[in-house]
This record gives structure tokens, sequence and C-alpha cells, in this order.
């Protein structure tokens, strides 16, 4: 059984628009708002002097030129991030005066040629100016806290200037997401804002991991695990797989119960992400002939898929591609409108 839920569902800008610009920009932002987005997504990360920037992730190589920059090759270096080594640029270590000399590029060139096109064009945005733009369209904001312990194990909470930034600007139409648990506790006894649990197919929060334990997202989704996110969260936003999982040969098995069990405690369901490509979709919903050498980048049959996750009463869904999920939930809903 599905409880429906009591309002259209919304279309989540992720990234932007960007299956046609350049992620975490203002022309992917602006295109997403053109195309009928009813929030704005920015991952935000923090600068060395505490300003929160939008970018995927705080290594900042692949969208960003600054490996073309000989200025700044004395800051490429490893960390351990989420107990990970990773090699590159972050954003933490420099100034955002020094960020705002690089440009942006696509982040997936191979996947997204046509987005190539815009490299150069923009700059890395704050959170403030993605705010800024927001309210001027009338759109939502979606903020997601990246590696949220790993920042403030440096010195330099996300939290804090993102309540600032938002408080500043009497922002009441926003979501807070993350991946971790313990900055979400934290948030929910300082905003009155809507936070949602991000929940991936597999894998535990970095939060829990530090701290031992041994629980995983797995445990997150049972009757109990659910129970103690809606202590915290209005909603969760789960991998797709979460909702219709997949076989061994990629092709869709029967629907979870999850979507119904966290509407009975009361938590919304977005799902991420829904992307146009082939080789981003399910099997059962690409196109074309898959010895084609551009088969993997084609667009398959991305407005069925999110029709199914729609049926199966999802509250909202993150897309690279605006235009597309705002035809989908219009056709269902019976509105052209924005939520």
């Amino acid at each position: 059984m599905v409880i429906p839920s009591t309002s259209a569902p919304i279309v989540i800008a992720h990234r932007g628009a960007s299956a046609h610009r350049p992620e975490h920009t203002l022309l992917s932002y602006e295109a997403a708002i053109a195309m009928g987005a009813d929030y704005i997504e920015p991952d935000l990360v923090s600068t060395r002097d505490h300003v929160l920037v939008a970018r995927h992730e705080n290594e900042i190589s692949g969208t960003t030129d600054v490996s073309d920059r000989p200025e700044f090759a004395g800051r490429h270096t490893t960390k351990t991030i989420d107990g990970r080594a990773v090699t590159g640029w972050f954003t933490e270590d420099f100034t955002l005066a020094e960020l705002r000399t690089l440009r942006a590029r696509e982040r997936v060139p191979g996947l997204r040629p046509g987005n190539t096109a815009f490299d150069g064009l923009a700059g890395i945005p704050t959170f403030e100016e993605v705010v800024r733009l927001a309210q001027r369209a009338g759109v939502g904001v979606y903020p997601e806290t990246k590696h949220p312990t790993y920042f403030a194990s440096i010195g330099l909470p996300l939290e804090e200037p993102l309540l600032d930034v938002l408080d500043r600007h009497h922002v009441r139409r926003a979501y807070i997401q993350s991946f971790e648990t313990a900055n979400l506790r934290g948030l929910s006894g300082r905003t009155g804002l809507p936070l949602i649990q991000l929940i991936p197919a597999g894998g535990a929060p970095y939060d829990w991991i530090a701290a031992g334990g041994g629980r995983t997202y797995d445990d997150m989704v049972t009757p109990e695990g659910l129970d103690e996110v809606a202590g915290y969260a209005q909603g969760i936003g789960v991998d797709t797989r979460r909702v219709v999982p997949a076989g061994p040969d990629g092709r869709l098995l029967a629907p979870t119960t999850l979507v119904a069990d966290a509407h009975r405690r009361g938590l919304d369901v977005h799902v991420w992400t829904v992307r146009n490509e082939n080789s981003q979709l399910p099997v059962d919903f690409r196109l074309g002939e898959p010895a084609s050498p551009v088969y993997d980048r084609a667009t398959g049959d991305v407005m069925g898929w999110l029709s199914r996750l729609l049926e199966l009463g999802v509250d909202g869904a993150f897309c690279d591609d605006p235009a597309m999920g705002r035809a989908v939930t219009s056709a269902q809903t019976g509105s052209p409108h924005r939520s």
C-alpha cells in the first residue's frame, strides 16, 4: 500500500540544470529556474575564510580550471576526507577571493560533451549568491552540507554560516539535507526549516563510522530507523534503488515498502537522482541500440522512469533536467505551475 502525499511532488534541480550546464554555477541555476524547478540545490563546502560556496566536493580539480593555474600548483595535496585519501585542490585551502579567479567546467565531459561549450563562462558561486538568485525568482533552495564532520574537524563548521545566510535573507522556502546525522540533529534545535536525511543505496553515515558501532544506512530504513529519523528530520532523500531495487541483470524488481513506511511516520520521500542518459537509467528504461558508440549518453525513457517513481507516491525528485521533471509532474497533477 502506498500512502499518498497531500501535495504535488516537487522538482528539485540537482546541482541546477546539470544536464544542460556545468553543475553548481549560476548559469546552471538560472537555467533550472527557467525550466520550472521548484527548488535549486547547492552542495555546500567552505573556503579558508569560512564562506560557503557551491561545489559538488571540496576537491575541485574536476569542476574548475585550477589544475591549469600555475600560481596554485603548490596547493596540490592529498587529504583524508571521511576516511578516504583524496588528492587534488581543496576549497578550504583557498580564500573566497582566490576561488573567484577560477572558472568552472563540466565535471563529466564524456557523458555531457555539449556542456563543455560553457566551460570557462562561469565562476564558483557563494551560497549567498544562490539564495539571492532563488529569492529573485521565487523558488526555494535545497542546500546540502558536504562532509560536515570533516569541516568541523578543521575548524570550519558548515552549520553556522549556513544558518546565517538563511536567517539574514529571511528564507522560508528551503530544505536542508545531509548524509550525516549528527549535524541534522544539531540543526533540528536551531531552525524551523525542514531537514532531510539522505540515504544512499549502501554504506553508513560518516559520523556513525567515526563513532564506531557498526550501524549502516540499511538500519536507517527499518521501521525503528525511520522512527529515529522522524525524531529530528521531516523527510528522507533516498537513492531510487531504495524505492525500486534492481536485480543482478540491472532490471527492476518489485518496489519496497519504504515510501509507505516513511509516510506513516510523517516523513516526505524525495528520490535521487533522475538523469536522462541511458547509462544513468535502469535497464528497463533505456532506449536505442546498445552497440552504438553514443548509446550510454543517449536519452532514454527518463519520463517513463520518473512517472513510475511518482506513481509509487514519492513527494519529490532530484532531476538533472528540471524541464523534464516539470513536464512529468505537470502531466500527473494537471498543473503547469511550480509547487
